[in-house]
């Protein structure tokens, strides 16, 4: 793939998630009762909590690759083992 097209990709998700997350602060906010910030503040909110999702998936992920790396490691040296 081209890497315009990635990008391209990449920022077309962007303001995908961004979008989502405007409509579920919104949805909060009425559901809550509470008069609507202005979009400014709500697009700033939204950015932090996309920003927050993402790490908390980066963290979680490495988490999951370490395991995954630990449990081949293991199986590995008991086939090992069991050559010898």
């Amino acid at each position: 793939m081209v890497k315009g097209h990635r990008n391209e990709i990449r920022r077309a998700l962007d303001r995908a998630e961004r979008g989502i997350t405007r409509s579920v602060i919104r949805w909060k906010y009425r559901k809550e009762g509470r008069p609507l910030p202005s979009d400014d503040s709500i697009e700033g909110h939204s950015r932090q909590v996309v920003d927050q999702a993402h790490n908390i998936i980066a963290r979680r992920g490495r988490s999951v690759w370490n395991e995954l790396r630990v449990v081949y490691a293991r199986q590995n040296k008991k086939k090992e083992s069991d050559k010898g």
